[in-house]
């Protein structure tokens, strides 16, 4: 396994704690929740320019104040220049209150061994897949080598820029491990043994958040994506773009960028879109056998399609902040893997942002469509009123 530099793993912060290793500290920050029910695994990002530490030398610590206690933290690259500028932790914070956390930096810097627990990655050796995951859900898209298998008839290439759920029920990392089980054994990620299993039919459909453009009355997409760049791996988020070439949706010339984010404790992954050419565009949910039950939340900005899958049941969601949402379509066709629900979004300025994801109803977290829903009612709550930083 290679070695991933983590920073601030309450692992090490401990072992610094023990060896009196010593500390730099300056900046203290104040998270409030407003909301009347306690909260948890929501992403807290502060820009180290607010701190002082455009450059840390050493180990950035979070650490509750009122416990002593350090929390797991990541630096990222926010901006995509390739240097890290935003810290990240991720808070527990009871209703109605406030909580401050100080921020100190450590002489040193451990190495941990093996793959984070939010990771993303190229996989040039399943044809060109990109994947990625988090403790509780994992995806992936096709590239360029995978359509052309297609356009010129080679068995095993994919046509679609449609996003693929791998069902997880396991909060290690699993993409290494079940790609290598594919390739290299026996064994196959299409069968379950204890971990989860690759079993969801993508195809020309949107998956879970693939975009396209309605013209009249078809909708149009663009195909695989032809360029990905990795940002961030780390312990509370893995982060990467995906660039389309341009395409055509009944005469409009389309051009597409997707940056993608993961965190720690999220089913829904979140997509912001950079496009021109329209205004407007959708994201969809597939609808397979078109035996689920969809549900539309227009005020809240989410929709939801619970499904009978296999021997199990899965749902899939997508929430779209800041009333961004305009409508909802349940298109239905008898054309192959064309069904979808789609959310339309507006843009501002050329993008716009929504989250994406599922839950199975194996890996033990949702039971039902009513439980499914909950969440990203929930979800949708919290991005309409987050918790609000403040730098002392």
């Amino acid at each position: 396994m290679r070695k991933l530099r983590y920073l601030s793993l309450l692992l090490a912060a401990m072992l610094f704690k023990g060896c009196g290793a010593p500390e730099r500290g300056n900046k203290r920050i104040v998270v409030e929740n407003t909301l009347d029910r306690d909260r948890s695994l929501e992403t807290v990002s502060v820009e180290l320019s607010l701190l002082g530490l455009l450059e840390p030398e050493g180990e950035l610590s979070i650490v509750d104040a009122d416990t002593g206690k350090p929390l797991v933290s990541q630096v990222v690259d926010g901006n995509g220049d390739g240097t890290g500028d935003t810290v990240l932790f991720q808070p527990e914070i009871k209703a109605n209150s406030e909580q401050v956390f100080e921020v100190k930096v450590r002489d040193a810097v451990m190495e941990v061994d093996g793959d984070p627990t939010c990771y993303s990655r190229f996989v040039p050796e399943r044809t060109d897949d990109y994947a990625w995951e988090n403790d509780r859900v994992a995806f992936r898209t096709y590239g360029p080598t995978a359509q052309k298998m297609v356009e010129d008839g080679i068995q095993g290439g994919t046509l679609s820029s449609g996003m693929d759920a791998w069902l997880k029920r396991v909060k290690y990392p699993i993409i290494n491990k079940w790609y290598k089980k594919e390739l290299e054994t026996d064994g196959s990620y299409h069968e379950d043994t204890g971990e989860g299993v690759d079993n969801f039919h993508v195809g020309a459909s949107r998956g879970v958040g693939g975009i396209a453009v309605k013209a009249d009355t078809v909708y149009h997409f663009s195909k695989n994506f032809v360029q990905w760049k990795n940002y961030d791996n780390g312990p509370l988020r893995t982060s990467f773009s995906l660039t389309y070439a341009d395409w055509d949706a009944a005469g409009k010339k389309i051009s597409e960028t997707k940056y993608i984010s993961l965190d720690r404790g999220s089913h829904l992954s979140r997509f912001e879109i950079g496009i021109s050419g329209v205004d407007m565009f959708s994201t969809g949910l597939t609808l397979h056998e078109k035996d689920g039950a969809i549900g539309v939340s227009p005020d809240q900005g989410w929709i939801s399609y619970w499904e009978p899958h296999e021997d199990s049941e899965l749902g899939t969601g997508i929430v779209v902040p800041n009333g961004q949402m305009t409508g909802h379509d349940h298109y239905i066709t008898d054309a192959k893997d064309k069904s979808n629900l789609f959310a339309h979004i507006k843009t501002t300025k050329g993008k716009a942002v929504y989250y994406a994801g599922f839950g199975w109803k194996k890996s033990g977290q949702f039971n039902t469509k009513e439980q499914w829903e909950a969440y990203l009612e929930k979800f949708a709550e919290q991005l309409d009123n987050p918790l609000v930083v403040k730098v002392q």
